[in-house]
């Protein structure tokens, strides 16, 4: 079988190689070929040059890996799409967090003003790829990274679905599973015998039950404070605020949480997140594309992106006590291991249940039937549908409702350069807190 990602000089695109590697399933199930595709011939040959190292270090059969800077090329004759594309670069999400933090409201590029905008310029591009998709290789599954991916991936399913193509979209990201493993460490029960009941948007939901032997602990996690603040999350929000909220939200909610101190923390940083990224890797870039350490090109690579781990939302976790994160979530695995899962689930029709972000159609009660929305769903190898969540609090649905409004309002500005669906989008974001600081953050990125 063939995986095409797109984004393929991207810096994360090892971990996904990795995965590959690792995939010790049926042979003819497995991925044989990957082909990587970027506007970006420099990045190809770096993370090229990565992959090799790994593919020399495996004692077992790899991938063979092919670069293009064609599109279409890259699609023909593909089983599987990856979507990790990044419209504008880190230069581009460095100026969304700046443009942002200068009106005094989030800068951050999925969450807030910084993430409208990233969707504004992201959009479009997303859905000239999925029209390709759609007619080079419209057998083809689609799985999207994307950010903000759950309109990402809402734009890119309308167009499978107005070519009678079906629901051959998903999106996936790696917070969810990230929180329910924590949880069921923290109860001291193995992280695959343990069934999730999560619900909500990409980078917006709660995890509501942790089931194991048919019990929900999560109320036995939520009483004792020493197990609840011992993982991230937990730390994060604190026990005086999980236990009256009744449930463990998704890491990015304490952009909404506690929003005065995350701001103030993120302006009082002497780079933003986007600045230090583009820092880091653009040192890591440079020093491949020098050709002075072919044979430590993994090395370089697994050294940086340790530092990204370590430093991933530093400014919140400054703000909540200043902790470190635990060894075991600095590995980066986790959204290269669902991807993994969804292709072996639809290829082998191996039935699994995964947390991802499909059209809703009627598992969140007052979301619509193409809403993306973020929930457990059985795999198999007819895709991914959505399981019944029930009834959702009102405080977790009026959220998930305003950000769909802001999705779709985004979506909408994408489709028809309105002017007007974009100011609503900024305008409507619950973390923007004036009309009047939207129409200024619409004109710094260069109007609409």
């Amino acid at each position: 079988m063939r995986l095409t990602v797109l984004g393929g000089g991207g810096f994360r695109v090892p971990l996904v190689y990795r995965a590959l590697l690792e995939d010790g399933g049926d042979p003819s199930g497995r991925i044989g070929e990957l082909v990587l595709y970027d506007t970006d011939q420099g990045r190809l040959d770096a993370i090229g040059a990565v992959l090799a190292q790994q593919a020399r270090q495996h004692t077992g059969p790899a991938p063979s890996v092919r670069a293009t800077t064609d599109l279409d090329d890259a699609l023909r004759g593909t089983d599987f799409v990856f979507s990790a594309i990044r419209v504008g670069g880190l230069a581009g999400r460095t100026r969304d967090e700046r443009i942002a933090l200068d009106e005094g409201v989030l800068g951050q590029e999925t969450v807030g003003a910084g993430g409208v905008l990233y969707g504004l310029r992201t959009l479009p591009v997303a859905v000239h790829i999925a029209e390709r998709v759609a007619t080079v290789a419209p057998d083809a599954w689609v799985i999207n990274f994307t950010n903000p991916a759950g309109m990402v991936t809402e734009a890119m399913s309308r167009v499978f679905r107005d070519r009678g193509l079906g629901d051959r979209v998903i999106g996936i990201c790696d917070s969810p599973v990230g929180l329910c493993r924590r949880a069921a460490r923290a109860l001291g029960t193995d992280p695959d015998r343990a069934d999730y009941d999560y619900v909500g948007l990409n980078h917006l939901g709660w995890l509501r039950r942790v089931t194991v032997g048919g019990r929900d602990r999560l109320p036995e996690l939520l009483a004792d404070t020493e197990r609840l603040e011992s993982f991230e999350e937990g730390r994060l929000f604190g026990a005086d605020w999980l236990r009256p909220l009744g449930a463990l939200p998704n890491e990015y909610l304490h952009y909404y949480y506690f929003n005065r101190e995350a701001v103030a923390s993120v302006r009082q940083a002497p780079a933003t997140r986007g600045e230090f990224l583009d820092e880091q890797q653009s040192r890591f870039y440079r020093e491949l594309r020098s050709g002075a350490r072919p044979d430590s090109a993994y090395e370089l690579w697994d050294r940086t992106r340790l530092e990204r781990e370590e430093t991933y939302m530093a400014e919140s976790r400054q703000v909540s006590g200043g902790w470190q994160r635990d060894s075991c979530d600095l590995d980066g695995g986790g959204y290269d291991r669902v991807a993994l899962a969804l292709m072996r689930a639809i290829s082998r029709n191996e039935r699994t249940t995964l947390i991802l972000n499909v059209a809703n159609r009627a598992a969140v009660p007052g979301l619509d039937q193409e809403a993306v929305v973020e929930v457990p769903c059985q795999v198999d190898a007819a895709g991914a549908r959505p399981l019944a969540v029930g009834a959702v609090a009102p405080d977790q649905l009026g959220l998930m409702l305003s950000l769909k409004a802001v999705e779709r309002s985004a979506i909408e500005a994408a489709e028809s350069g309105s002017r007007a669906a974009a100011l609503r989008a900024l305008a409507l974001h619950p973390l923007v807190d004036s009309v009047r600081v939207a129409e200024r953050i619409l004109e710094a990125a260069g109007g609409y």
